[in-house]
């Protein structure tokens, strides 16, 4: 048992490392959810990884009368995760603009992450925390440099014409 503990409790410190890198990314230009964020993200989903590993193992003691499908309980990890995800998305109408995408989707990157470490994958998790850590920091810089803006209005579009306001206002 106490050996078991110890193996849980290096998952943890792994999932507060490569979390860490992430949170410490995102803290760094300044967003919402920073490093504190992400390392409960990824320490969350190694815990609930590792409950469904001890779910799976006890309900082996019933048969094929009981099951435990992993499936579901990556779903409900998604899930909740998705919902504190969703929580950091601004969508401002006046102008056209969405805020916290990227941080939201780099939250649920996290908990995947988090599911590898809980699963002792730890090279799958260090190298998919270098890729995310990389697209996070450096992606931006080739988006601003060779890609043009999409859909970003000008101060001519954002202008409604006098007409258009006399009718929208009737």
């Amino acid at each position: 048992m106490f050996q078991d503990d110890l193996s849980i409790l290096l998952r943890v410190l792994v999932a507060c490392l490569l979390a860490g890198i992430l949170g410490w990314e995102r803290e760094s230009a300044g967003k919402a959810a920073g490093l504190r964020t992400h390392i409960l993200v990824g320490v969350a989903s190694v815990l609930f990884t590792v409950v469904g590993e001890f779910m799976a193992v006890s309900f082996r003691a019933y048969g094929d009368h009981v099951r435990f499908d992993a499936a579901n309980l990556v779903g409900a990890i998604v899930t909740g995760i998705s919902f504190l995800g969703a929580g950091m998305i601004i969508f401002r109408k006046e102008q056209r603009d969405v805020k916290g995408l990227t941080t939201a989707a780099g939250i649920v990157t996290t908990a995947a992450i988090g599911i590898l470490v809980g699963l002792e994958r730890y090279f799958l998790a260090a190298g998919s925390t270098a890729i995310v850590f990389f697209v996070l920091r450096f992606v931006n810089i080739f988006e601003v440099k060779f890609l043009d803006p999409i859909d970003k209005p000008d101060d001519k579009e954002t202008e409604i014409p006098a007409k258009a306001k006399d009718s929208e206002e009737s």
